[in-house]
């Protein structure tokens, strides 16, 4: 969508991703390399009594879906921020998340184009929410 196109208040649903033990294992390896993240048996003993991903899987993963929604399209020229980003509750093995994606802010810029400020709900299977977080994106008009 083009700027122009993008007013506060419209909302969007993804589609949903399940993460598996080994997709969670598989991130945390390379990016968050904790316990809780790739030890099964360790995280076993932990506080959420088994594995859980990385909380920059739930905001990549979250990201993602939002992208692969092609609301954005060609129009996007780049993200600018993310705010108030909040990890509410663990994401376990086999939990299936799906986004809710709000416009909230459009501030109009030079030459036509603008910053758009989406803030991103993440659920997972139960329609427990697990993480919100606000993105800005530069967008062309």
């Amino acid at each position: 969508m083009k700027f122009s196109e993008f007013e506060a208040g419209q909302r969007y649903e993804t589609k949903s991703i399940k993460l598996s033990k080994e997709d969670i294992i598989a991130f945390a390896k390379v990016y968050d390399p904790q316990y809780m993240h790739i030890d099964e048996e360790k995280a076993k003993q932990g506080r959420f009594g088994n594995l859980i991903a990385s909380g920059m899987q739930t905001m990549s993963t979250s990201f993602k879906l939002w992208v692969e929604t092609g609301v954005y399209g060609e129009h996007v020229v780049a993200g600018t921020g993310m705010n108030n980003i909040q990890f509410i509750k663990p994401v376990y093995p086999d939990d299936e998340l799906r986004v809710v994606v709000e416009v909230i802010e459009t501030v109009p810029k030079r030459r036509g184009n603008g910053i758009v400020t989406v803030q991103l709900s993440t659920y997972n299977q139960d329609e427990v929410k697990v993480f919100q977080a606000e993105l800005s994106a530069l967008i062309d008009n």
